[in-house]
């Protein structure tokens, strides 16, 4: 049987990938959902034996029930839940309705219904964590939909942290900065490119490894964060640490005159 056992929506993402592998290397047993078919085969293969793909709808309680039911009836039991699907679709306020709708209920509905299915089966010691964004801390260019969206994500974690506290489940967030990804693939081409763009706002210098989002999701669920409730560790290479000065390309942009 394995040590623990864990259930992740956006699975398909590089950040579940990464959580994955290494949730089964500690020993562990995952079940990972998410729409994306074409990614099947990759994640069977990455999973192997100690965890399963399923392909449906985060929007659809009847997928997120049956993400549950796989983790107790494959595996036994329940330890630990991680919601990270996100659609980036945004019109500012030209946004329709039915944008607003489909988005919050993607990164923000879907992760509170995922809980809720869970609950159930969560014992004493148990974990939730939330896939959330430096973008639910700060505004940004040409973005109000997704922002939106992944703040209400850090008050929902808050909140659940304060329900589920007397039950001993733990809840809390992980907020990327910019992170290599498959959309970032797509708009970017590259690494390098990306990198080069990403190091104009993050002080490290270059996006983040989805492994590296994959470990602070470890940790929030391991024992080393026994005490840690209701947070959100940020892992965005200095981005919310820095003012409107960034890193003085303004400087360096339109240097002073004297």
């Amino acid at each position: 049987m394995p040590a623990r056992v864990a259930v992740m929506t956006g699975g398909a993402s590089l950040i579940g990938v990464a959580f994955a592998r290494r949730w089964i290397d500690a020993g562990g047993a995952i079940i990972l959902g998410d729409r994306n078919e074409a990614a099947q085969a990759e994640i069977e293969t990455a999973v192997g034996d100690a965890g399963r793909y399923l392909v449906g709808d985060v929007t659809d309680d009847g997928h997120l029930s049956a993400l549950v039911g796989a983790a107790v009836t494959g595996f036994g039991r329940l330890d630990a839940v991680v919601s990270g699907p996100a659609i980036f679709e945004d019109d500012g306020y030209g946004s329709s309705r039915e944008l607003w709708h489909r988005a919050l209920d993607i990164n923000l509905v879907s992760a509170a219904r995922l809980t809720e299915a869970a609950l159930p089966h969560l014992a004493a010691g148990a974990t939730v964590v939330y896939v959330a964004s430096v973008s639910g801390r700060v505004a940004q260019p040409n973005r109000m939909v997704y922002n939106t969206t992944k703040a209400a994500l850090l008050m929902l974690a808050k909140s659940g942290s304060q329900h589920l506290a007397p039950r001993g489940i733990r809840v809390n967030t992980v907020s990327p900065g910019w992170t290599w990804s498959r959309n970032v693939e797509r708009r970017y081409g590259d690494r390098d490119r990306a990198d080069t763009f990403a190091a104009e706002f993050q002080p490290l210098g270059r996006m983040a490894d989805p492994a590296e989002i994959a470990d602070a999701i470890m940790f929030l669920t391991s024992h080393q964060a026994s005490f840690v409730t209701g947070a959100d560790l940020v892992v965005d290479g200095g981005y919310t640490a820095i003012g409107p000065e960034a890193l003085g390309q303004a400087a360096a942009k339109v240097p002073p005159t004297d």
